[in-house]
């Protein structure tokens, strides 16, 4: 899956002032970006989260999911580093998009738990594809990383595409009276890690 980068500018944030770093992905021709901070390409493993697109928890508040809330803890967490990387990836509701992530989310409303809902909707539970985190990470010269995340299959799914991943570490935030069924199906379903261990 060819990937083009296309342009760097500075971004500014709450945080800290981070680049970010444009990609096209050529055959869906999606956007993706990645945002870095400070020298990530010295070989040392670098803090990092690997973010699928959610519009209703990162740019709507929704706290239906915890989307919104790892996105802020891993900047928060990076800036606090002085050094890390974020890919945000544009493979909303778990890859269904945003029309089909609403059918589903209709469906929850009427008792459905969002893998009941995804496959109602002839849908895998999870459809998003990391196949091109690694050549973003290797246009950046970034060797390795240190993942924050509670998913054991998007640890697994770098590494069978050749990514580095060194350590995994524990994004559990965001946890509300709307989501709780949310992170449990998160957890007895699709294998998230949500308890300390």
């Amino acid at each position: 899956m060819p990937v083009r980068y296309v342009e760097s500018s500075k971004l500014p944030t709450q945080w800290a002032v981070f680049d970010m770093h444009g990609y096209e992905d050529i055959d869906t021709k999606k956007e993706h970006i990645i945002l870095s901070l400070g020298d990530v390409s010295d070989g040392e493993p670098v803090l990092a989260r690997v973010h699928s697109e959610c519009l209703t928890g990162d740019a709507l508040f929704s706290l239906r999911c915890d989307c919104g809330s790892q996105l802020e803890a891993a900047m928060e967490a990076i800036a606090k580093e002085g050094r890390g990387a974020i890919l945000y990836l544009r493979q909303e509701g778990r890859g269904i998009g945003l029309l089909n992530k609403i059918k589903a989310y209709k469906l929850q409303d009427e008792g459905a738990d969002t893998v009941e809902a995804n496959e109602a909707l002839g849908f895998g539970a999870d459809m998003r594809d990391y196949s091109i985190c690694q050549q973003m990470l290797e246009h950046l010269s970034i060797a390795a990383v240190n993942l924050m995340t509670n998913n054991p299959r998007k640890v697994k799914a770098l590494q069978e595409m050749g990514v580095n991943v060194a350590k995994r570490i524990p994004l559990r935030t965001g946890k509300n009276p709307h989501n709780e069924k949310y992170l449990a199906t998160k957890a007895g379903k699709l294998g998230h890690m949500m308890k300390d261990s």
